[in-house]
């Protein structure tokens, strides 16, 4: 389903006080409380978004996303305990979309679930926008949401896709950091979030591996800049 959600978290009161609101909210919501159980779950079921706890039972939220990655590319929100800076940091650094501290307020939840979800899956929100982008030898396709580096396909999660869609419509433009959170991640910029330096600094990795790293510009003070790799 396109709103599906699975959280996967050990709170069970937790669970049944989001799933609720959520539902509410025309989601549909199911509810898995072991990390292990929720990855042999997901082999056989699919969901638009996941919602998942660092802090689990057993194996922790860190180690389900880890595994997760390897094989799938489901969107997934983190939940993290609140100041716990470093885990939020590792989870971007492991694939995640997005994340929360808790305890979170259902409605921004629910806010959050949705622009993953629209910059996971959406075209039609984008219609005017090309479907394929072409700066240099780095080509995206709205499309099929996927990206190439001189003919390398790049494996990247729902928001660093939508990040360098938005940095190569801008190619040789500086894009400041608050319009990259609000246009490609759904939401304002928080004070100390670093979630879009994350999110870069992978998106540059990936272009590296392809064959050019220095593709993404950081403009001090002001953010990042793609600039076209002249072609030899």
């Amino acid at each position: 389903m396109e709103d599906a959600v699975l959280i996967i978290d050990d709170d069970r009161e937790l669970c049944d006080l989001l799933a609720q609101y959520l539902q509410l909210q025309g989601f549909h919501v199911h509810c898995i409380h072991d990390g292990a159980q929720a990855l042999a779950h997901l082999q056989q079921n699919q969901y638009a978004v996941l919602v998942l706890d660092i802090m689990l039972p057993g194996m922790q939220g860190l180690d389900v996303l880890r595994k997760l990655r390897a094989t799938d590319s489901t969107p997934v929100l983190m939940l993290t305990a609140r100041g716990e800076d470093t885990d939020r940091i590792i989870g971007l650094e492991l694939g995640a979309d997005d994340y929360l501290p808790k305890p979170c307020n259902p409605r921004e939840l629910a806010a959050r679930l949705r622009a993953i979800l629209r910059r996971a899956g959406s075209t039609h929100a984008h219609a005017a926008r090309p479907v394929e982008i072409c700066a240099g030898e780095t080509v995206l396709n709205s499309a099929t949401r996927s990206a190439s580096h001189k003919g390398q396909a790049l494996a990247l999660t729902s928001a660093e896709f939508s990040l360098l869609r938005l940095l190569m419509e801008n190619s040789g433009d500086v894009v400041d950091k608050e319009t990259l959170s609000q246009e490609a991640l759904g939401r304002p910029l928080s004070a100390y979030d670093r979630s879009i330096d994350v999110h870069i600094s992978k998106i540059r990795r990936k272009l590296a591996d392809a064959g050019s790293d220095n593709l993404i510009i950081s403009v001090r003070g002001l953010g990042y800049q793609f600039a076209v790799e002249q072609q030899r």
